[in-house]
């Protein structure tokens, strides 16, 4: 047994920078998980970074120098950034408390729905049952008061977080785009000077992982832009709301659009039943949904994820398990990671631990 154990050792970490490897992805994963509640203002500026640095090298290949090129690109970030911060989440805000403020009378709905149940389907649905629902619903209800209590007291340090994020991340995108070269020297220069390996999954990833971010990002917008038109073109309710969470949704492949369907289809409900408009509006939800999985997304992601669909989910359940949005955020390319990882670790084919080559 320990022989295996050897020769299998001997075999995948026989090479030096496999073990540098190791210890980079190991020291790496510790700081994300000891500090990235801590260090979530870098992460997401640097995601920022990301996404405008494609717009930093289209205008420096025009001529235009490094500094006027980041001055262009950032302020077109802070532009986006406060229209998003002043127009965007005031309306989804209002929304939301409108919601809030309504759902006592959808749930009345909701629960006179089932009392008719028994009566439309009396040989599938017994008056007791529907009892038991409604006991049930009233239970659920009576928490929502503490629950919210208890949502209000836990937000006043969410409020503080925001607004450190406001005022931390548009400083750190800036200097992650004008000091890009002499970071990035920075950390390559604490790296071994034989780093070969390194180098190949570095180069492997940095565009698929650019291509990633960038291309997820647009499609955020562009998703959220077209649903919010949609629905507002039909006047349904809460249109900013469900719109948001619909461009949300394409983080999470195959789950979100499944997830997001169920607030869609229930307010459709609450608003219309199950007439011609809700029909028609879902019929334009399901084409919006077809056109971003068949057109949209292969137009943006020039570099297609090879990845089967199960190594994807497991992928957003592992990771997003571990750091909740950003994990699910990253959960495509972190996979794409340990494949790259996997197909560049050295091995010995020498015939270590071949019993016919003893």
């Amino acid at each position: 047994m320990l022989k295996v154990f050897k020769d299998w050792i001997d075999r995948y970490f026989a090479d030096e920078q496999a073990v540098l490897l190791v210890v980079l992805l190991v020291a790496g994963l510790s700081v994300v998980i000891i500090f990235g509640g801590t260090l979530a203002p870098v992460f997401a500026s640097l995601i920022f970074a990301y996404v405008l640095q494609g717009l930093v090298a289209k205008f420096e290949k025009k001529g235009i120098s490094h500094v006027v090129s980041v001055l262009i690109a950032f302020t077109v970030f802070v532009g986006i950034f406060l229209a998003i911060l002043l127009i965007v989440l005031p309306m989804v805000w209002h929304q939301m408390t409108a919601f809030l403020n309504e759902s006592p009378l959808m749930l009345k709905k909701a629960l006179d729905w089932l009392k008719l149940l028994p009566q439309q389907y009396p040989e599938l649905i017994s008056p007791e049952l529907v009892q038991e629902w409604l006991d049930t619903a009233a239970a659920k209800t009576a928490e929502v008061g503490p629950l919210a209590l208890s949502f209000v007291s836990s937000s006043i340090p969410g409020i503080m977080a925001l607004i450190i994020y406001l005022v931390l991340v548009p400083i750190l995108v800036f200097f992650f785009l004008k000091d890009k070269k002499l970071l990035i020297n920075s950390i390559v220069s604490l790296l071994p000077t034989e780093r070969t390996l390194l180098n190949q999954i570095g180069d492997e990833m940095n565009d698929q992982i650019a291509n990633y971010i960038r291309g997820k990002v647009v499609e955020i917008v562009i998703v959220g832009i077209v649903t919010y038109l949609g629905f507002v073109a039909f006047g349904l309710n809460y249109s900013a709301l469900l719109a948001l969470l619909v461009g949300l949704s394409v983080v999470i492949p195959y789950i979100g659009a499944a997830v997001v369907t169920v607030p869609v289809a229930l307010i459709g409900l609450f608003q219309w039943g199950t007439g011609s408009e809700f029909i028609w509006m879902m019929v334009v939800y399901g084409v919006i949904q077809a056109l971003d999985g068949n057109v949209l997304v292969p137009l943006l992601f020039s570099e297609a994820v090879n990845l089967h669909p199960v190594a994807i989910i497991v992928a957003v359940l592992f990771f997003g398990g571990l750091w909740g949005f950003w994990g699910v955020f990253f959960a495509i390319p972190l996979a794409t990671l340990v494949k790259a990882v996997f197909n560049a670790w050295p091995r010995d084919e020498s015939g270590v631990g071949d019993p016919e080559s003893n």
